[in-house]
C-alpha cells in the first residue's frame, strides 16, 4: 500500500514538473516572439520612411494602380482608400506613431493572423471615411502598452501618400472578444486601435478623434 502511494506521489510530482516546464517554455517563447516581432516591424518602418513621400511630395503621390480608370466619383474614392506602399510583396497602409509610448510601427493594409505576427494591420474602415480600425498583437514592441494611453495623448498616422493625419486619444474601453460589431460600428471616433488582453478573453480599444486641421 505504501509503495503504491509513493509511486502515485512521484507521478503527481512528475506531472507538476512537466506542467511548470511547459508554462516556462510558453512564457519564454512569447518573450522571444515579441522581441522578433518588434525587430521585424522596426526594420519595415525604416524602409517605409524611405518609400513614403515626404510632405513636399504629397501633391505628386498617387493611389495604387487599380487597372482601368474609374468613371464615377464613388469608384475614385474607393481607389483612393487603397493607396499603399509595397515592400517585398506586402502592401502597407502607412506608419503609425504614438509618441507617448515611443512607438513607430508599420501598418499592413490587409488583416490576417500571419500578418499580425509582423505588424499591426488595418482591420476595417479607412482614413477617408474616418472610421479606420487597426488591430495589433499585444507584443511588447507592438500594442502591449495601449492600455496605458490617456485622454489627449497624440496618435499620428502617416499614410502611404505621405499625408500626416493627427488624432488624439478620447478614451479606452474594454470589450468582450465577441463584441466585434461594437468595435467596428462606433461612429463617434475616426480611429480605433485595439489589441487582446492577457489571455485573449477581451480587447482593449483605444478610441481616437481626428484633429480638425488634418
Amino acid at each position: 500500500m505504501k509503495k503504491k502511494k509513493k509511486k502515485s506521489g512521484r507521478i503527481l510530482i512528475l506531472i507538476g514538473v512537466l506542467l511548470i516546464a511547459a508554462a516556462l517554455g510558453k512564457a519564454a517563447y512569447n518573450i522571444w516572439d515579441g522581441i522578433r516581432a518588434g525587430r521585424e516591424s522596426q526594420e519595415i518602418a525604416q524602409q517605409l520612411l524611405h518609400e513614403i513621400p515626404k510632405d513636399s511630395d504629397t501633391e505628386d503621390a498617387k493611389p495604387a494602380d487599380t487597372g482601368e480608370q474609374d468613371a464615377n466619383a464613388d469608384e475614385e474614392k474607393n481607389s483612393e482608400k487603397i493607396t499603399t506602399v509595397e515592400l517585398d510583396g506586402t502592401q502597407y497602409l502607412g506608419l503609425l506613431n504614438i509618441p507617448s509610448l515611443d512607438l513607430q510601427l508599420p501598418v499592413m493594409a490587409e488583416w490576417n493572423y500571419e500578418n499580425l505576427r509582423t505588424a499591426p494591420c488595418r482591420y476595417t474602415g479607412s482614413v477617408s471615411d474616418n472610421n479606420l480600425v487597426i488591430a495589433g498583437h499585444n507584443y511588447s514592441g507592438h500594442f502591449q502598452d495601449l492600455k496605458t494611453l490617456e485622454h489627449g495623448d497624440a496618435v499620428v498616422l502617416t499614410t502611404a501618400a505621405g499625408e500626416k493625419i493627427s488624432y488624439t486619444v478620447d478614451h479606452i474601453e474594454t470589450l468582450g472578444a465577441q463584441e466585434i460589431s461594437t468595435m467596428i460600428t462606433a461612429d463617434n471616433w475616426e480611429l480605433t486601435l485595439f489589441t487582446c488582453t492577457v489571455g485573449g478573453k477581451s480587447r482593449y480599444a483605444v478610441r481616437c478623434i481626428r484633429e480638425k486641421n488634418t
